[in-house]
């Protein structure tokens, strides 16, 4: 099981109190946004979370307490835009939040902090130009940090339809976007990040620009070495290429106020829910009552078992023998290192029944 925590609110800016406590008590209780009174009991244990995707604008909260997370596989999908606070009123400043990212990517590595800068959307304040002015000047900021940007164009959603009428937001038409994508994708590369679009149907390709993987497997798989079988999410849109996840979030909880938000209906609703949290109560937003039904809900982990054994056997390995730390890649592709661990490899090929000169000959291949 993936968790994501969360696309309903910034659980690293606001909540990060509860979510550790969480941790720290294995479980969670979240409440079925379409039917107020069907909870369910979500386990966090490592043996059943193959990962964690967090969702902020500013997970300053968070940094000195990131060794909790130890036994767990993470990254960031961390959202920095150019916008002023008559859009994003409840943010710090962005050389603040800047100094986060850098300081978030020093700690955990460039890989596990994704900078998304979205969404794009279009008015008198902040026309093309804005935009690609200021997205090379936080793309400068960030060199280093992150490997990769996400992007998206302003998808207009029923709750924010006063608040885009109000300042005259829209989202950039067909021509508009590929001016962005060309000028942004440029920008991207000079600053060495690879560039993608968050669930836009879209083809960008012309620029080099891929559809993203928000909720991305293969990241996971990089980050914990172990292989995933785990599937497209199906309840996001068609343009999502996310994997299946399990959200422990609230919708109408985040005092942020972003006016492009989805996920508030008002920021009045949000202020009076924030009332409500308690860190210590396993439901993000109030605590049960005699109404709601809790069920636990069946979950597993979706690690391959052999491929954790393998990483296993080259972990012990590399323990004892005081041996250098490797990815697959680098294993598979640097012959020296390969006879490192060659005995390791030879052994688990014994226990599955796998000849080990198939492996040595994708070796030879890579």
């Amino acid at each position: 099981m993936i968790v994501s925590a969360s696309r309903r609110t910034d659980l690293p800016a606001c909540y990060s109190d509860w979510f550790f406590n969480r941790i720290k008590e294995g479980f969670v209780l979240v409440r079925n946004p379409m039917n107020f009174h069907q909870v369910s009991r979500i386990s966090l244990s490592p043996d059943v979370v193959d990962g964690i995707v967090f969702w902020s604008k500013n997970p300053k909260p968070m940094l000195g307490r990131l060794d909790r997370l130890k036994d767990y596989p993470f990254y960031f999908q961390f959202t920095l835009t150019s916008y002023g606070r008559d859009i994003e009123p409840g943010l710090p400043g962005k050389s603040e939040i800047i100094d986060t990212f850098r300081r978030l990517s020093e700690k955990i590595g460039a890989e596990k902090v994704i900078w998304r800068y979205d969404p794009i959307l279009l008015n008198e304040k902040y026309p093309i130009l804005y935009h690609v002015e200021n997205f090379g000047k936080i793309a400068r900021r960030l060199n280093g940090c992150t490997e990769k940007v996400t992007v998206s164009f302003l998808d207009f959603y029923s709750r924010m339809q006063k608040n885009m009428e109000r300042i005259g937001g829209r989202t950039p038409n067909f021509d508009e976007k590929n001016t962005l994508a060309g000028r942004l994708s440029s920008i991207a590369r000079e600053n060495g990040m690879l560039l993608e679009t968050c669930a836009e149907e879209i083809d960008l390709s012309a620029y080099g620009i891929k559809h993203a993987r928000c909720i991305d497997k293969e990241r996971f798989e990089r980050i914990a070495k172990c292989r995933l079988d785990v599937g497209k999410d199906k309840n996001q849109r068609p343009a999502c290429g996310c994997a299946a996840s399990v959200d422990i979030g609230a919708y109408d909880s985040c005092p942020c106020g972003c006016l492009y938000c989805y996920a508030n209906g008002s920021r009045g609703r949000a202020a009076g829910n924030r009332k409500s949290h308690d860190p210590w109560s396993p439901l993000l937003i109030g605590t049960c009552d005699s109404d709601d039904r809790v069920a636990e809900r069946p979950l597993s982990s979706s690690r391959n078992p052999q491929q954790s054994l393998f990483w296993r056997i080259i972990k012990r390995r590399r323990r004892r023998r005081k041996l250098p730390d490797v990815s697959f890649f680098i294993l598979f592709t640097d012959p020296s290192v390969f006879r490192l661990y060659r005995p390791s490899i030879r052994k688990f090929c014994k226990i599955f029944q796998i000849s080990a000169n198939a492996l040595e000959s994708l070796s030879d291949c890579l």
